[in-house]
């Protein structure tokens, strides 16, 4: 793809290199990048055409140091691919009046209290829920909703304090850790508080959605959430089929289509996670304003060949995106997470790596002597390694995926360590 001259604001990096370089190296080689942090890190240094130092959880110093910028500089638009600052990048957008969905369209994406409003006045499929200020209040909620329920912050993100109660002394354990979980600092960019809602059965799935503009949705991907071990809300990994026959599903298009109306996003990309309910069909878990994360981008890449980055940037700077699927094969993501709490004393990859066909990365991402987390208790900083494979089909995926589970050799002593979910 050829690259377009005019540079686009980029509100946010991120610290990690392996969950962002390749969403950053696709945006950059679309469109320079200017980059808006505190601090730039060096993995990121190459793909950046200028930078802006600003404190991101201020959006008032953000706009400012953007509009001063684009005084003197032009500037095609503005994007956030980090859940912190997809609010941040609608307020610049809207005030330099360039291409976005409205700061209050992001701002609802990120307060889930009123995202569920929204779906429940538009009457499209979700989970009835409630704001709880008690932990004796969530119980109450919880008894007349019925068990089991689900216990979760209002404007967190990566499963963070994502509890399943059935009791209701399951929803006051839950509670305070609800109230006060953090993931990568995201408890610095939205409202607090607690939410007690419906348990929804069914497999769970993302769908990475463009939004073109008013009324012009597009289903690109359809992500399956790997199975996790009962009692934890964490995600174990992601697969994308290109042949997956629910990107073309009437029924799941029409509750995408009612959950972008409903929240009123005109534009950009957005990864909506959803339930298949057995009895409901599918029903809306959550719309993030951003891209998807655990590497959701590099799957629907490798197995479609469409690049979500480069979707995301041309949509932010009025170019016509690129959005139909020149691959029809599979990808997947698995995560490795401490089989017990305690200290990480050894972890390595076995050999026999090259005996795993299709197997494009494997990679450890915590070190020996590191306090670790099991599930139920375990956020991302607790994951061991993760692995990435390609095949013909979903299935030569998930063979794959066994495959390079076995290559992990993860020593960990017990001691009786009490994790933080604050990062």
């Amino acid at each position: 793809m050829s690259r377009d001259a005019r540079p686009l604001v980029l509100i946010g990096l991120g610290d990690s290199a392996v969950y962002r370089e390749e969403v950053l190296g696709s945006i950059a080689a679309r469109h320079p990048v200017i980059c808006v942090d505190g601090e730039v890190p060096a993995w990121a240094r190459p793909y950046l055409a200028h930078t802006i130092e600003a404190d991101l959880s201020d959006t008032a110093a953000v706009t400012a140091a953007v509009s001063d910028y684009a005084r003197a500089h032009p500037v095609s638009g503005v994007l956030a691919y980090m859940e912190h600052h997809v609010q941040t990048a609608a307020v610049a957008a809207q005030l330099l009046g360039l291409p976005g969905s409205s700061p209050q369209s992001m701002a609802a994406c990120r307060d889930k209290a009123v995202s569920r409003r929204l779906l429940a006045a538009h009457q499209v499929p979700s989970a009835r829920s409630v704001q709880a200020s008690t932990a004796e209040s969530a119980v109450a909620h919880a008894d007349l909703m019925g068990y089991p329920v689900v216990v979760k912050p209002r404007s967190m993100a990566g499963s963070a304090g994502v509890v399943r109660a059935d009791t209701a002394a399951a929803v006051r354990e839950a509670f305070e850790p609800a109230s006060s979980a953090s993931v990568m600092d995201l408890h610095r960019y939205g409202p607090a508080g607690v939410l007690v809602e419906e348990y929804l059965p069914g497999p769970e799935i993302s769908v990475e959605t463009a939004v073109l503009g008013p009324g012009r949705v597009r289903i690109l991907a359809v992500t399956r959430k790997l199975p996790a071990p009962a009692g934890t809300t964490q995600e174990y990994g992601h697969l994308v089929d290109a042949r997956d026959p629910l990107i073309h599903d009437p029924d799941l298009i029409q509750v995408i289509e009612g959950a972008v109306a409903a929240h009123d996003i005109r534009l950009g990309v957005l990864c909506i996670e959803v339930r298949l309910t057995p009895d409901g069909g599918p029903r809306i878990v959550e719309v993030n304003g951003r891209l998807g994360g655990d590497l959701l981008p590099v799957l629907v890449r490798r197995a479609l060949g469409i690049d979500l980055a480069q979707v995301a940037a041309d949509l932010a700077t009025g170019v016509p995106p690129r959005l139909q699927p020149v691959l029809q094969r599979a990808a997947a993501i698995e995560f490795a997470y401490p089989h017990r709490s305690g200290t990480l004393q050894h972890l390595s990859v076995r050999p026999g790596r090259e005996q795993v066909p299709g197997l494009e990365r494997l990679l450890l991402t915590r070190t020996p002597g590191a306090h670790v987390s099991a599930p139920p208790h375990a956020t991302l900083n607790d994951r061991l390694a993760h692995w990435v494979v390609l095949g013909a089909t979903a299935d030569e995926c998930r063979t794959r995926l066994a495959q390079a589970a076995g290559l992990i050799d993860a020593q960990i002593t017990h001691h009786a360590h009490v994790p933080a979910c604050t990062t």
